[in-house]
């Protein structure tokens, strides 16, 4: 990473990952730290029907878990664990959010199965869990509130079927408040963020206006953690951007 940031317009850092340097580093994951995460999903979001295995891990673990549609909640949650196995490297004074997880939430009617993950149309949420959670260990970074990631410099579209290029993490509005934080032990208190896939306009939007506008404006719309393809950009007004 960068050691000296370039600033948006709205004032905040911008980070550029230089090539990891880092040697790749096997790891098997803690089965302990992974059934605490897994009761916690049970506990507040509904049990989970099955978990995505990462069979070759580098650094950390990451698995995601996967909780079906239910009466009261009719869409796919995805939760990863494994990237709290470590800690980030946070900035001074933010050391309390060294430890976090993602979830992100798809619609009732994604195909989750083995086979139509061999389409990238239905794989990229998971896709983009993996990465993001890898992140913060591969470049001694780390990911919070407000914090977006594009898909590439300049970014790409994640998938050929979806214009979403870039990613802001918010916490998650469709999960209950008692689920936003884990606390593990007295020192420890791992963040459940919602990952918001974001169109390329939002994401300048963000680094024009800052994140609370962009926010104010999800809020407007209704847009959470629940991936809508069809959903409305909101960084684009009828007679141009913004």
């Amino acid at each position: 990473m960068n050691e000296t940031p370039e600033f948006s317009e709205s004032g905040n850092p911008i980070y550029r990952h230089k090539p990891r340097e880092k040697p790749f580093e096997p790891v098997t994951g803690k089965p302990e730290h992974i059934e605490r995460i897994a009761d916690h999903i049970g506990k507040h979001l509904g049990d989970v029907s099955w978990v995505f295995h990462e069979i070759v891990s580098d650094l950390v673990h990451i698995d995601v878990h996967i909780v079906p549609p239910r009466p009261d909640r009719d869409f796919h949650t995805l939760i990863t664990s494994g990237m709290s196995e470590r800690a980030m490297k946070t900035p001074e004074g933010m050391e309390e959010y060294s430890y976090s997880e993602l979830l992100i939430c798809l619609p009732a009617d994604w195909r989750l199965s083995q086979e139509d993950f061999k389409d990238e149309n239905n794989y990229w949420p998971v896709r983009l869990l993996k990465v993001l959670a890898r992140m913060p260990h591969e470049y001694d970074t780390w990911l919070s509130y407000a914090h977006t990631v594009p898909n590439g410099d300049p970014p790409e579209p994640y998938a050929p079927g979806t214009r979403f290029c870039c990613a802001l993490l918010a916490p998650p509005v469709l999960a209950p408040q008692e689920f936003r934080e884990f606390k593990v032990n007295p020192e420890t208190t791992i963040h459940f963020w919602a990952v918001l896939p974001l169109y390329a306009e939002e994401t300048e939007l963000k680094l024009k206006k800052g994140a609370d506008e962009l926010v104010e404006r999800f809020d407007k719309h209704g847009i959470s953690e629940l991936v809508d393809l069809n959903r409305k950009n909101v960084a684009k007004k009828r007679f141009g951007l913004f």
